[in-house]
């Protein structure tokens, strides 16, 4: 390590060379962090680093590339010195270099408290707020990796998100996000994740509601699905997934925020199965965005049985426990709204499929199941006398001795049990 510096240190026509096999020697843990220890190493790999020499200064940022790839945090404590010059070269004309400076960065952000805090005072979020202009799609990319970064720090709902906020990133995030289809995925993906990160902040809903992120981001779920192919391309579930977190988590804080478009179910149930044979946690995110479209919503509650789509959605059911819970909560959804949705529910054959479902050992499960029974029962009566027929108080009688179920249990099996035309009393 030593001699690899005093061959930079040299100032002799090789040292392009001699900076090259200091880059190789990087890649190892160990000699990163001997490299960092040395008395005046990261003095002269800044040194080289601002050269007036484009190679050398090419190779100076390749080797700083791989010191911000360690995760000790002394590691990336001793670049401290640099981050000023990062920024600074973000706005240089090589589009090779700004990315090299970009990704650098970022895994810096990732690594070291101490960094993040020094870069918000030396603007950062000004000088990314000025890059995310770039016609290049590599800047952009690795742009969203340094912002995305940044928003998934502890520190960032109180401190980064507010600079954020008061720039002009979250429009242009948003309509980077909107024309990732046209324009390629990859800077796409980074700022849909970083848009995600914001929702998840809970600091900023108003804000990206204000900017139309709810009819934008179901826009591009219209555009996504009409453009999917029976087999969707690799990498598109990248951009999918953080999109539906994002939409389900706005219309979680501004229901009715999506305009009633019923293209947008449509939309939903293409992409889910689409996605389902090869990346089946796409299923989960589609449904989470839907039970949220359909929470307290006649409208979409509706436009389920109207479309046809009833059917499709019992068919995941089986899946996984996850999926279970959601298709169950978005049925609970559409039995909530009274007796003609109770009704539709029971002419598309629902009971039969839930009783393998009070057969599963999860407790939330079963427990989600008996919720929908109780509003079926108390909506549509006939209901209860065909979940009878079909084996229902079988099926009943195995959680009444469960402490969490067995009221619940009880009192529908109360139901079913009584006679067909019993009144109930009075109360």
């Amino acid at each position: 390590v030593l001699e690899l510096l005093r061959g930079v240190q040299r100032g002799s026509e090789d040292r392009r060379r001699e900076l090259g096999h200091l880059r190789w020697a990087l890649r190892n843990r160990e000699t990163q962090q001997k490299f960092v220890r040395l008395d005046g190493s990261m003095r002269t790999l800044v040194g080289l680093f601002t050269s007036s020499l484009a190679a050398v200064q090419m190779e100076a940022a390749r080797c700083l590339h791989e010191l911000s790839h360690s995760s000790d945090p002394a590691v990336a404590e001793a670049c401290l010195p640099v981050t000023s010059y990062l920024l600074t070269y973000l706005s240089g004309h090589s589009v090779e270099f700004t990315e090299l400076c970009l990704y650098t960065l970022g895994n810096l952000v990732v690594e070291s408290e101490a960094v993040r805090k020094q870069l918000l005072p030396q603007g950062i979020i000004p000088v990314l707020a000025s890059c995310i202009q770039s016609p290049h799609e590599a800047v952009l990319e690795g742009l969203g990796y340094v912002l995305s970064q940044l928003l998934q720090a502890k520190e960032a709902p109180a401190e980064i998100i507010p600079l954020v906020l008061d720039s002009v990133l979250p429009q242009h995030m948003l309509r980077l996000v909107c024309s990732g289809l046209k324009a390629g995925t990859g800077a796409a993906v980074e700022f849909a994740w970083c848009l995600h990160y914001i929702v998840c902040s809970h600091t900023a809903d108003a804000a990206l509601l204000a900017l139309g992120a709810v009819p934008a981001l179901a826009s591009l779920l219209l555009d996504l699905a009409a453009e999917m192919p029976h087999d969707a391309p690799d990498g598109l579930e990248l951009l999918v997934c953080p999109v539906l977190r994002c939409l389900g988590n706005l219309l979680a804080e501004e229901p009715g925020g999506h305009g009633r478009d019923e293209r947008l179910l449509i939309a939903l149930f293409l992409i889910l199965q689409s996605f389902l044979p090869q990346h089946p946690f796409i299923v989960q995110e589609c449904l989470w965005l839907l039970n949220n479209l359909t929470a307290d919503e006649p409208f979409f509650c509706s436009a389920l049985l109207s479309l046809g789509l009833l059917p499709a959605l019992l068919q995941l059911l089986p899946c996984s426990q996850m999926v279970t819970v959601l298709v169950l909560m978005v049925l609970c959804n559409m039995a909530a709204q009274g007796p003609v949705l109770c009704q539709g529910l029971h002419q598309q054959d629902t009971l039969p499929l839930l009783l393998p479902v009070l057969a599963l050992p999860d407790p939330e499960v079963v427990g989600l199941c008996l919720e929908l029974l109780h509003l079926l029962f108390l909506h549509w009566p006939e209901a209860a006398v065909d979940f009878a027929r079909h084996g229902g108080q079988r099926a009943l009688e195995q959680h009444c001795s469960t402490s969490e179920l067995q009221e619940r249990a009880r009192a529908l099996l109360d139901t079913v049990t009584r006679p067909p035309g019993a009144a109930t009393s009075s109360p």
